[in-house]
């Protein structure tokens, strides 16, 4: 009886940690980065302030994702000052 007692307390609590904090995009936390090519990697686009972004630049690779707050962190990153911080 103890034995299985131990093992369905186990696979609760495996359970209970795999639903309760899913990893997403959605998730986005505010961090200033050290460099560009630390916000690619985890932006591959680059970090834009509105939805409503122009690039200046040349061609860029990807779309960058919009959040102001990470934008904020990072603005000195937005050589070019078109609202979007290490476009590529």
């Amino acid at each position: 009886m103890p034995k299985k007692f131990v093992a369905l307390a186990g696979i609760i609590t495996l359970i209970a940690l795999s639903v309760s904090a899913p990893a997403n995009a959605t998730q986005i936390v505010s961090k200033k980065f050290s460099n560009c090519a630390a916000v690619n990697k985890v932006y591959p686009g680059g970090v834009a302030k509105s939805s409503k972004w122009v690039n200046k630049g040349g061609e860029i690779k990807n779309k960058p994702t919009v959040n102001a707050k990470v934008y904020a962190e990072n603005s000195g990153k937005d050589r070019d000052k078109d609202g979007i911080a290490c476009e590529n």
